[in-house]
Order: C-alpha cells, then structure tokens, then sequence
C-alpha cells in the first residue's frame, strides 16, 4: 500500500458500490477496501460480482457480493437489506452502475426511444432507488456518504449520444437535490465527473463513433487515444483515478463536502 492509499482511512466502514463486478466499478471497489473499508460488490452480473469479491478476499480485505438490478427499487432495497446482514451496517453507497442504451444502442447512430429511456431507468432512476433505499438507514445511524458516479458527458453535450449525456446531467442534478435533503441528517452526497477511460463502455463508443464516420481504417483505440489531444495533461484516465477521488469524498477528511461534481478528467473541463 503506497503512501497515498494510506491518507485516505476508511477503516471500519461499509461500503455499498454497484455496477462493480467490473470497470470503474471493481476499480472504485479495490481502492475503498485499500483505504481500510469493507465492501459489498453489487451487480446484476452475479458471477461478475463473486468474482471481484474473491479477489479482495484474497488480498486480504473483508467483502460480500449480491446481485441487484437498480432499476427495480424491490432489488436495491434487498441489496441494501443483505449488506446489513452480512457486514452491520453501510457507511458508503457508491451509485456506479450505469449503461450506454438499451441493447443494440451500438448500432444506431442516434438513440432510440429504448435508449432514452433505459439510461434514465439505471443512469438516473437507478440512482434515487439505491439512495432512497440506503436514506433511512444512513438517517437513523445520523451519517453517511453517497457518491454518484456521473461523467463528463453530463457536462456538455455529444451528437448522436444525447440520451447518455443527459441522463449524466440528470445524475449531476439528483446528486445536488439529494445533497440538499440528506444535509440535515448530516449525510454528504457528491458525485464524481469521469473523463475518458478504456472501459468496455469507451470500447463500444469507439467502435460506434468510426463506423458513424465510416472511418475502417483506424481500431477503437486510435480513436479513443485521439481524444488526448483535447486533455491538458495528456492522458487518460483509469478506474483508480476514480477511486481515489470516490474515496476522498466518501471519507471524513470530505465532511464539508456536499452537493459537488468532481471532475476526473485531466483538465478536458474545468469550471
């Protein structure tokens, strides 16, 4: 453990993170159990889920798994219900799971009505489910931390992705309603924006973007590394990068920090 996954000590906290049986969300969940917390992998892969446990199991970290589906409110509360009883109580929700549309959406060069719909039903919907599930608990205990997982899509608008953008402006929007009613409880809710990383997500939008422009001759990852031109710093951004900023807000160190839209993004935005 380096000396900066040592600042952050979340020891003795439980955390929910969903949408983590892989990408940014097995990456969020590797950073919270290096800080100290004890994490329950959620996704509505099962096997996904069991297998990142397994894995912070075997460095030596305490972890559950369960499947939930955070478009039905019946699955979030049941997530919420079987974090409880198997490790006490939750501390953290991180709100990560999230999808590009609906399925097909990587042919169509501009979202369907299915599309819209789906990002709103898991992007935004699924948000409110899995904090309104975890709110009364996280009141009766008078604290708790939610991240919301947005992007910077939800900072400006993409043609032909305008569903997806919307629904991370949307999330942007329920992480500052949510900070406003949950304050009183002494609950901080914040969300994080991230830039461009090489996820399976970022790996179908490529792929969707080259054949839009009827490019054949670069691969997803040329296009993807193009984007680097438009990033100060020159670089992409990883699943721990995420972590890290997840893990800070989701700490005491973060207590005065409500209501906010972190950007990881390596300056492509900065307000």
């Amino acid at each position: 453990m380096t000396t900066e996954q040592k600042y952050i000590d979340l020891a003795g906290k439980v955390a929910i993170v969903t949408g983590s049986g892989n990408g940014i969300g097995r990456g969020i969940a590797h950073r919270l159990a290096q800080a100290g917390a004890d994490v329950f992998i959620a996704d509505i892969d099962l096997a996904a889920a069991k297998s990142v446990a397994d894995e912070l199991k075997s460095n030596g970290h305490r972890s559950e798994a369960g499947k939930v589906d955070v478009a039905d409110t019946d699955s979030t509360e049941s997530m919420v219900y079987e974090a409880i009883s198997k490790l006490g109580k939750v501390d953290i929700l991180v709100n990560n799971a999230g999808v590009g549309g609906a399925p097909g959406w990587t042919e169509r060069t501009a979202g369907s009505v299915e599309d819209w719909m789906k990002v709103f039903e898991i992007n935004v919907l699924g948000i409110v489910h899995a904090s309104k599930s975890v709110a009364q608990h996280m009141i009766d205990r008078g604290s708790g931390k939610i991240v919301n997982i947005a992007s910077g899509a939800g900072r400006r608008g993409s043609p032909g992705f305008a569903h997806y953008s919307t629904s991370k402006a949307s999330a942007i929007n329920v992480t500052q309603a949510f900070a406003y009613e949950l304050a009183p409880h002494k609950i901080n809710v914040n969300s994080v924006c991230p830039g461009i990383l090489w996820t399976n997500l970022w790996h179908d939008i490529s792929d969707r973007r080259l054949r839009m422009t009827g490019d054949s001759e670069s691969s997803g990852r040329e296009y993807f590394e193009q984007r680097f031109d438009s990033i100060p710093l020159g670089r992409e951004q990883t699943p721990e990068d995420i972590g890290n900023a997840v893990a800070f807000l989701a700490s005491d160190r973060a207590r005065n920090i409500t209501g906010q839209a972190l950007n990881i993004d390596g300056g492509a935005m900065m307000n």
